[in-house]
């Protein structure tokens, strides 16, 4: 009996979770298509299937654990690589982040003019008796008043209103005022909306409390594709690249402009545009620079604390813990805490040392600045993993090469160092590539500087790839999220490039077969 009870809770049990799992899918779907976002949508309504299918069915059961992670899989790295690739191809920058019809909208909103006097009036946003939006508009100068819709104009006498000590009326026949929910709701409606006024003027509000007495300068006409200015006679056409502009002259174009496809242009850039080719070499260098002594002073020191600690000595225990604290702090921590000892006037370094160096204004000393903490920070892994891989290495290895008359520093290279290598090679390499984009320690560090002062120069002499990167797309005064896109997938297929050339020289990989 209590095998069946176990067997019923279970299956209750998994009904229960599979249902609010479905439940909150099915809102993100249906949240993801009512916002325009497709795909997101189709692949949610996929994994509803997908994860019924499997768990009320009797198939397989290792698919019942795959397919959780394959749907996560795809969600949070296939789905990323593949919109930064489409990203890469996109003109994705400050002024063209939107959709064309967005854009559209936003230039007819911003195409607007007031009258010559630049008249406005105070009123009171609501309601018209037939439900539809009115403002309730007083002209205090010529002490009028009246009722606007989008389509027409209704005065009012005064006697029918109620009017406050600064003579704007309040509330009229036929007409609710919009309460402060309604308000909060209507903010970004109201604010799109034209009232009726006189001839081609309206009245366009600004907040719920003041309209302004405009005119549209700029019309769309949508079978030509193009804008025009009703005043000038200007012409603006679709230039191909996310903007309106007047033919012949691409430097005047409306704002705002929209997500074009320009294709490889992104990446093409890198290597035509002097102003991204330079300082783009330079980052690249000192990235392979970084990266590789990064790895080389870390597996150093710490394979020299592994070997002098792997022989039994008083206080080994007492000196492996001491040694593995860096490791054991918040990296973050770490990097503030050396940032502040780093410090010019005050810092620990120069008041111990006796100097005054400006550390992270001096190119070569910001450098050294970076080694140093890296080191601080990474050799403890190396360390930890460099103990446990001496650990596997056979002593009767070491006692049949003693015993042949090899002493210590020919069986350290001659078969220590070599096992060693074939042992930890995967994780040197993932320790290059993880010191390739290590961001948070030239972010909080040093910031990428010193940087020289030049026009639109956003590389800095300790930038690598990650952060210059970072600094095209939200550093600038341009934030080109396109061609940052575009440097990330170098940065991925150079990283991509280089592990599996180390793996394949390490022969790692001929274990998996």
């Amino acid at each position: 009996m209590s095998s069946i009870f176990r067997g019923k809770f279970a299956l209750i049990l998994k009904i229960i979770i599979l249902a609010g799992v479905t439940a909150i899918l099915s809102l993100l779907a249906q949240s993801a298509v009512a916002s325009g976002e497709i795909a997101i949508g189709v692949f949610l309504v996929i994994s509803i299937f997908a994860l019924n299918f499997t768990y009320f069915t009797k198939i397989s059961i290792p698919l019942k654990f795959f397919v959780p992670g394959i749907l996560f899989f795809i969600a949070f790295v296939i789905a990323p690589i593949l919109f930064t690739v489409l990203m890469s191809t996109y003109n994705y920058q400050t002024g063209n982040y939107i959709a064309k019809d967005a854009a559209i909208e936003q230039v007819l909103i911003r195409g607007v003019e007031p009258d010559a006097n630049q008249t406005t009036f105070d009123l009171v946003s609501g309601r018209a008796s037939n439900g539809s939006d009115a403002v309730l508009v007083s002209d205090i100068a010529n002490q009028k008043f009246f009722l606007s819709t989008q389509d027409e104009i209704t005065f009012l006498d005064a006697g029918q209103l109620t009017i406050n000590e600064y003579g704007v009326a309040e509330s009229a026949p036929d007409f609710e005022t919009l309460s402060d929910a309604d308000m909060a709701k209507a903010d970004k409606l109201y604010s799109l909306k034209r009232f009726k006024y006189q001839d081609e003027y309206f009245i366009a509000l600004e907040g719920f409390e003041v309209g302004i007495v405009s005119r549209q300068v700029l019309t769309f006409d949508e079978v030509n594709d193009q804008f025009k200015n009703i005043i000038s006679g200007e012409i603006y056409i679709d230039t191909g690249r996310g903007n309106f502009a007047i033919a012949g002259s691409p430097d005047q174009y409306l704002e705002p402009g929209w997500r074009a496809p320009i294709w490889f242009e992104n990446y093409t850039k890198l290597f035509t545009e002097e102003r991204l080719r330079g300082p783009l070499i330079s980052v690249f260098i000192w990235t392979i620079t970084f990266a590789t002594l990064s790895v080389l002073t870390t597996f150093a020191l710490g394979l020299l604390l592994a070997l002098a600690l792997n022989k039994p000595i008083r206080g080994r225990r007492v000196y492996r813990s001491i040694l593995i604290l860096p490791y054991a702090m918040p990296s973050i921590m770490s990097i503030l805490i050396w940032g502040g000892m780093f410090n010019t006037e005050f810092g620990a370094i120069n008041n111990l040392l006796g100097t005054d160096i400006a550390w992270f204004q001096s190119p070569t000393f910001a450098k050294f600045a970076i080694i140093l903490v890296n080191l601080w920070l990474g050799f403890p892994y190396f360390y930890l993993i460099s103990s446990g891989a001496l650990q596997a290495i056979q002593s009767e290895l070491l006692e049949a090469a003693s015993i042949d008359g090899a002493n210590p520093r020919q069986i350290f290279r001659r078969i220590t160092m070599p096992l060693l290598l074939q042992i930890l090679s995967p994780l040197l390499i993932a320790s290059f590539a993880f010191n390739f984009n290590n961001f948070n320690l030239i972010y909080l560090l040093t910031g990428g500087g010193p940087r020289a002062e030049l026009d639109g120069e956003l590389a800095g002499a300790t930038d690598i790839l990650i952060s210059f990167t970072y600094k095209i797309a939200f550093g600038g005064s341009v934030q080109d999220l396109g061609l940052a896109s575009a440097i990330s997938l170098v940065i991925f297929i150079l990283i991509a490039s280089i592990s599996l050339y180390g793996l394949r020289k390490s022969k790692v990989l001929e274990s998996f077969q």
